[in-house]
């Protein structure tokens, strides 16, 4: 049957601006790293879109890498898009990124200019798309010029195939650096998309506070920590989890991590509020923060994300409740950032 989004969907979600910019994001966006690639159902994939959209979110985030197999996630999303969303296409924001490994050879990689649009038509046409509302640098190039890197996503959005330019995983420093380039080249920067949750507070050891003073909007990744920040490891390790698949989480992370699990899970409780939700509104309460990219395997997550926006202030105690249980991970034995 066609789909008819929910008439009242702009009723169940806030908004808040991207820095200086005249755009709105939903606070909860969905991100499509995991759960859209190839070995996932396509009617799951579709109800999960769809049902975002009904429920008020209107950015799908992207990236060329992923799948499994890289670029699925765009095609599937694309098709999705084009049987049911495409008559409201100006009510969405659609957001895709190119610099990890794409292809072989020198020029599928990275940050030069030949990799950077030659990724962006890639992934227009695996979305069946004439532009993307936000075309992000993944990662800086430690061997590319920044000015070539900043240079092309400022030709992308000068061609009319993308709205806006923007970053992610820049330090401090580059992002300083990237968005006097970009500005001196029209096209300023809109958002900064670092990994950032309460276990990885890297952002705020000076990016939080260059994104302000630039004008910067923040949509943190990885909120939940790949899951470790919700109930699903609390009491043991989930058959077909995330950790026991070892995709991008081992079973010894969550296993360390456990008991600072089961002490936020206290402060969730208090405060009535899951521990995803807790840890969702940890990072929105950032002034700079814009919105935040959850993933989802199902529409009662969504729901459960966007339950968040209830309660997203924290008292003192809570904080420092919050800050005491992260402060017990060994961090020498944790892992690497999640």
């Amino acid at each position: 049957m066609p789909y008819t989004p929910d008439a009242r969907r702009y009723e169940k979600i806030s908004h808040a601006r991207s820095g200086r910019s005249g755009l709105l994001l939903p606070r909860i966006s969905l991100g499509l790293w995991h759960n859209f690639g190839d070995d996932t159902n396509r009617n799951e994939a579709r109800e999960l879109i769809l049902g975002a959209f009904d429920r008020g979110i209107t950015h799908f985030d992207l990236a060329n890498n992923y799948g499994p197999p890289p670029g699925s996630a765009e095609t599937n999303f694309g098709k999705i898009f084009q049987q049911n969303l495409a008559a409201y296409r100006d009510e969405i924001i659609i957001s895709t990124k190119a610099g990890y490994p794409m292809w072989p050879g020198p020029y599928g990689d990275w940050g030069s200019r030949k990799y950077l649009l030659a990724s962006l038509d890639q992934s227009l046409k695996r979305m069946q798309l004439d532009y993307v509302d936000i075309f992000y640098s993944h990662r800086p190039d430690p061997h590319t010029p920044l000015e070539e890197t900043m240079g092309a996503l400022a030709h992308a959005v000068r061609s009319g195939k993308a709205l806006y330019a923007a970053l992610s995983n820049y330090g401090p420093e580059q992002t300083a650096a990237a968005a006097k380039i970009l500005r001196e080249l029209g096209t300023p920067c809109l958002i900064h998309q670092p990994r950032y949750n309460m276990i990885d507070r890297k952002p705020e050891q000076g990016l939080l506070a260059v994104l302000e003073h630039e004008g910067i909007g923040c949509i943190p990744f990885s909120p939940l920590a790949q899951g470790i920040l919700s109930e699903r490891y609390l009491d043991g390790m989930p058959e077909g989890s995330r950790a026991t698949r070892n995709i991008f989480l081992k079973t010894e992370t969550v296993e360390r991590h456990r008991p600072m699990i089961q002490k936020l899970q206290v402060v969730a409780q208090a405060r009535g509020q899951t521990l995803a939700q807790m840890a969702l509104a940890w990072v929105l309460r950032q002034p700079t923060v814009t919105s935040v990219l959850p993933g989802a395997s199902s529409l009662k997550q969504i729901e459960s994300n966007l339950a968040t926006l209830q309660n997203i202030s924290f008292s003192p105690a809570e904080l420092t409740a919050i800050d005491a249980a992260v402060a017990g991970v060994d961090a020498a034995k944790a892992g690497p950032p999640i």
